[in-house]
């Protein structure tokens, strides 16, 4: 018998078929040698295939995604997937089969099926359940797509605490000229020392 574990989200669900590798002394409920994988999006055909598809496909999505949030060109091509923005609402994905004389899969999502869907390869990627080699699914964010973000936050770490600081001292002694009288002082003295 086969384990059967899924992950869902709103409208797109993500099944994982296989069997615990029993030479780790891994639990009857995990599973480790992956035979095949499921992926339900609501009105939408059936995608599936085998282990040697499922890291490209969610690299292709991760990847896809993040050219989005940088407002680069939202365009990744592969053997396996081309996934590239029809507007800003709306992605087309072509699934190509590998194989021959296999018509690829169109589909076109919008962006909570699309957010979904990441969701669903993000509890994957998170579950004790089910254990992918790190050949086949990307750990984290690439670090290149970062790099441009971390140079931003590092500007304003940097100049933004000085600033703040600046403006706080101009505030806190121009509110002394307010309520400092230097005749009022004057006055008080002449009271004390009447000469």
């Amino acid at each position: 018998m086969q384990n059967k574990i899924s992950f869902s989200q709103s409208s797109v669900s993500l099944e994982i078929i296989g069997l615990p590798d029993y030479s780790n002394n891994e639990n009857k409920d995990q599973i480790s040698i992956i035979s095949q994988w499921k992926l339900t999006i609501i009105d939408k055909p059936l995608i599936e295939g085998k282990l040697e598809h499922l890291g490209p496909i969610m690299n292709a999505f991760y990847t896809y995604s993040n050219l989005l949030i940088k407002n680069e060109i939202p365009l990744f091509e592969s053997k396996l997937i081309d996934i590239k923005a029809e507007n800003l609402h709306i992605h087309n994905i072509v699934l190509k089969s590998s194989k021959p004389n296999v018509k690829p899969l169109i589909l076109n999502i919008g962006n909570s099926l699309l957010s979904d869907t990441i969701n669903c390869f993000d509890q994957l990627s998170e579950s004790q359940k089910v254990r992918i080699k790190e050949t086949y699914v990307p750990n984290n964010i690439p670090k290149y797509l970062t790099f441009g973000i971390n140079k931003k936050v590092k500007f304003f770490n940097f100049f933004i605490p000085p600033f703040i600081a600046i403006c706080s001292l101009i505030l806190f002694s121009s509110s002394f000229i307010y309520f400092y009288n230097p005749f009022e002082n004057i006055e008080k003295k002449e009271l004390i020392n009447p000469e």
